[in-house]
């Protein structure tokens, strides 16, 4: 046989090969679809649902209040209602756009059901804390003594177990907690009670009150600052019958205190701290109330090289009365999870009741020498806030008593007969604690969100009476008042910690009972000033859906409802029905953000 001719045997037919080139696309076609089908199916192995079979799934939806079951796909709600509903529409919609071999092969997404006696609530929120000041103050707790001498009992503790502190002394000691209005004595500390123990003597000593408004200072700490001024603009160095020191600085005297800043190692540590104990108490977002350049560089550098842990919506601050807005990143969502904001800022216009630098339009009932103090003037308070809603900052302003609340409405009420659209800006009162009548009803009528923490209600039911006399006392802690006032019917709650406790059910609880975490109060068991008590469903909605519409971000999260991130929090009993003395005894089991479990287990 010839070579030509066996060469024209291999060769196949011309129209074989035609048939052949015209399947490869189709072929291809073919195993592309399956490829992309059978990643399909496997992405749906993300997906699950979780049910309760009483229906305790709270959503913060009015028009869904409760529902059965919530269908989470990858990080999103994707369906709410009855397990039979979603099933269905489940089904009906991968038949749609699933070929027959490949729905198959597709499981229904895992149906995960909670203990009988739990509940789901939307992720909590706290619409005002302070995130790295939380991990701080843990490092050196002084909350709870009742005593100078049990502060010096824990300050001695505390030297003693920190071999290169008790070595050296011109190492730092930083506290925070102490609050004198729990003493017996009732009294200012001095630089001389630290001065009274010999392990103590000579040290550098630097302590927070717990409200972060007065700081106390050891005499060696008075010998480094040398001369100080007589008067400090919005602040007070509390001196003793000759003019001397005593080692107490309130509000903005506080800042001649020069006490090393945080390092990068520091400000981590402190930042794992707080999200641990947040995400262990079912908190998904929280809203950091006083964000230096220093902390916003920290989280932005954080959320661009890590998945940053939970929502954070950061009030940006310097401690300025020149314009500053141009100091301040605006981030939008931003970072590797999009979890980071910065589109506002925090100012200040008085200090806090238990130091007596809360403003007062007249004096203190019990310490008529003074009516507290403003912080910033009028004027210079009155320009910044104009400059900063010019450019499109929502302005968030710490204001105390009823004076400070008075001057900002003032200043927010010439904003708004000017522009119509002030409302849409979203600007805050924090706290919104002391206020007249008249102020109490303005402030919902300018649209200004009054953002306030139920905790310190019953943190200074002891002595806020005292302090304020039988009258203004009526326009104080009004939380049911400024819910009802508000034109959204909006009243985010927060718990300014670690001022207060992180828990948020400790703020759940105190908004609905109006009571101290052991169940009295000064008017006995059924609350103080039990007029303004929180229901339940909307204390819940004040620290859901409330502190979501205060961040520009209701149509993301606050609900349970579909299209919105699937945050969410499993709780082991139902807060919204148990009876109010076993709402504090309820325990997370499980913190969700994104669809994923970021505390407990499902």
């Amino acid at each position: 046989m010839s070579d030509s001719k066996r060469t024209e045997t291999k060769s196949p037919p011309p129209n074989l090969n035609r048939t052949s080139r015209s399947r490869w696309p189709a072929l291809a076609a073919l195993v592309a679809g399956l490829t992309f089908a059978f990643k399909l199916v496997q992405y749906q192995s993300h997906d699950y649902t979780i049910c309760s079979s009483n229906g305790a799934i709270y959503t913060v939806n009015p028009d869904l209040p409760n529902v059965q079951c919530i269908l989470v796909k990858d990080s999103v709600i994707a369906d709410v209602g009855n397990l039979e509903d979603i099933s269905a529409r489940h089904q009906s919609l991968a038949e749609s756009i699933l070929p027959w071999p490949i729905n198959l092969l597709r499981s229904s997404p895992p149906i995960k059901y909670i203990n009988s006696t739990s509940a789901i609530v939307p992720g909590l929120a706290d619409a005002h804390g302070h995130i790295l000041e939380y991990g701080f103050k843990e490092n050196l707790d002084l909350t709870g003594c009742q005593s100078v001498q049990e502060v010096l009992d824990r300050l001695k503790a505390y030297v003693s177990s920190h071999p290169d502190i008790l070595k050296d002394p011109s190492q730092w000691i930083l506290g925070m907690g102490w609050d004198q209005t729990k003493w017996l004595e009732a009294r200012y500390p001095t630089a001389d009670d630290l001065d009274s123990d010999m392990l103590l003597r000579g040290r550098r000593i630097s302590l927070s009150r717990v409200d972060g408004h007065a700081t106390w200072v050891s005499n060696r700490v008075l010998q480094l600052l040398g001369d100080l001024p007589k008067e400090v603009d919005g602040g007070v160095i509390i001196r003793d019958t000759g003019g001397k020191p005593t080692g107490i600085f309130v509000d903005n005297a506080m800042e001649l205190i020069k006490v090393p800043p945080w390092t990068q190692t520091q400000m981590l540590e402190y930042f794992d701290k707080a999200v641990k104990d947040a995400h262990a108490h079912g908190l998904t977002s929280i809203h950091d109330a006083m964000s230096t350049l220093d902390n916003i560089v920290f989280f932005k550098e954080y959320s661009e090289e890590k998945h940053l842990p939970l929502r954070l919506y950061l009030m940006g601050h310097v401690s300025s009365n020149e314009y500053w807005g141009g100091q301040i990143p605006r981030l939008t969502n931003h970072g590797i999870n999009g979890r980071l904001n910065v589109r506002s800022v925090k100012l200040f216009s008085d200090g806090a009741l238990g130091s007596f630098g809360a403003a007062l339009l007249e004096p203190y009932s019990d310490n008529p020498s003074t009516s507290g103090i403003m912080r910033v003037a009028k004027e210079t308070l009155g320009a910044l806030i104009n400059q900063f809603y010019k450019d499109g900052w929502q302005v968030n302003v710490h204001c105390i008593g009823d004076r400070a609340n008075h001057m900002v409405l003032d200043i927010f009420e010439d904003i708004h007969a000017h522009n119509s659209s002030f409302s849409q800006a979203r600007n805050r009162i924090e706290h919104a604690q002391i206020m007249t009548l008249e102020d109490l009803e303005r402030v919902g009528r300018l649209g200004v969100i009054p953002s306030v923490q139920p905790t310190h209600a019953t943190s200074d039911m002891g002595y806020a009476e005292q302090r304020l006399g039988p009258e203004r006392i009526k326009g104080a802690y009004a939380y049911q008042t400024l819910l009802q006032n508000s034109q959204n019917h909006v009243l985010p709650l927060g718990s300014d910690f670690p001022v207060e406790g992180i828990n948020p059910l400790l703020g759940f609880y105190a908004a609905v009972a109006r009571l101290s975490v052991t169940g009295d109060s000064p008017h006995g068991v059924k609350g103080w000033y039990p007029g303004q008590k929180l229901t339940r469903t909307q204390a819940l909605k004040g620290m859901t859906l409330d502190a979501a519409y205060a961040s520009f971000a209701e149509d993301k999260i606050g609900s349970l409802e579909i299209g919105k991130r699937a945050d969410f929090v499993i709780l082991d009993r139902d807060i919204m029905k148990v009876p109010q003395s076993e709402i504090l005894g309820t325990k997370v089991q499980a913190t969700v953000i994104d669809g994923q479990v970021v505390y407990g287990e499902l």
